[in-house]
């Protein structure tokens, strides 16, 4: 079963999208392991962001995502990284779809709603940045026969 950070970022918390982007994997059939509200601190920004120290909207980026509280979840399911970003949109809200998050909800890269890792390594690797191993939750979930075919067998 496959793991997939999601961040609701500050531009997301501060206009009350909370509800709606959990609506939409809820609605995609993912499942919800974990969630935390909470102020992000600079060095877990430098952390999540390693890969872009050194370019230059690294300080930036930095400055917006401690800028204010965020919202982590950790969404599990089959395909659970490729499902969340099809759902999130592209990274650049203009070329994303309408019925997206970002296609629905942003109009610029750097307030575009929501992070998404970008595979189930990175998934794994985020994961352990905002969670313990104790803090996510394994459960059955009553629906999950009619929404997985795995789980008929």
């Amino acid at each position: 079963m496959e793991r997939t950070l999601i961040l609701v970022k500050p531009d997301g918390v501060q206009r009350g999208l909370i509800g709606d982007v959990i609506s939409r994997f809820e609605r995609r059939g993912l499942k919800l392991i974990g969630m935390k509200f909470m102020q992000m601190s600079s060095s877990r920004a430098a952390e999540h962001y390693a890969e872009h120290i050194g370019k230059p909207f690294y300080p930036g980026l930095v400055a917006y995502i401690i800028s204010g509280p965020i919202v982590a979840m950790v969404w599990e399911g089959n395909d659970a990284v490729a499902i969340a970003r099809n759902t999130i949109g592209a990274t650049k809200p203009a070329e994303s779809a309408p019925g997206t998050i970002r296609g629905d909800f942003a109009l610029e890269i750097g307030r575009n709603m929501v992070h998404g890792s970008d595979s189930p390594e990175s998934g794994e690797r985020e994961t352990a940045i905002y969670f313990s191993a104790d803090e996510l939750v394994s459960w059955d979930r009553i629906t999950d026969t009619w929404i997985s075919e795995d789980k008929w067998e």
